[in-house]
């Protein structure tokens, strides 16, 4: 694995902080950083179900990680954090990580008014998909 996409939620404040943050970062391996509202993500990953509803992190190798294993491929692609996913993924800390993941997605537009003024047509209003999906997947 050379690279690594990471697909966010443009319209969701906390998604863009995040987003920012991974761009600030130093990295293992590079990443393109892509809105899922962009036709270039309908174009490339239009086919992965959990698109636009959760967070998604493609390999250049097909692989798919959503949810929370995609919050964990974000940890480890960062210099600063990748001890922390080995950590998170283990046995005992997996189900934790999971939670608390699932937590803040499904609390996303609250934790986004604390970063932005509320939007008007309540479009920051986004509703996570279940965290049974929260599986890797195989695009190819």
């Amino acid at each position: 694995m050379r690279r690594l996409t990471v697909l966010y939620d443009d319209r969701c404040a906390l998604c863009v902080r995040c987003r920012d943050m991974l761009a600030t970062s130093e990295t293992f391996l590079p990443l393109e950083l892509l809105p899922t509202s962009s036709n270039e993500a309908r174009h490339r990953y239009g086919a992965v179900p959990w698109l636009g509803e959760e967070l998604v992190v493609a390999s250049d190798e097909g692989d798919i990680w959503v949810g929370p294993a995609a919050f964990l491929m974000c940890l480890w692609a960062m210099r600063e954090t990748r001890e922390w996913a080995y950590r998170l993924s283990t046995p005992a800390l997996a189900p934790l990580a999971e939670r608390v993941f699932a937590a803040l997605s499904a609390n996303r537009g609250r934790i986004a008014a604390f970063m932005q003024p509320r939007c008007e047509d309540e479009s920051c209003d986004v509703h996570p998909a279940p965290i049974e999906h929260a599986r890797r997947w195989t695009y190819r």
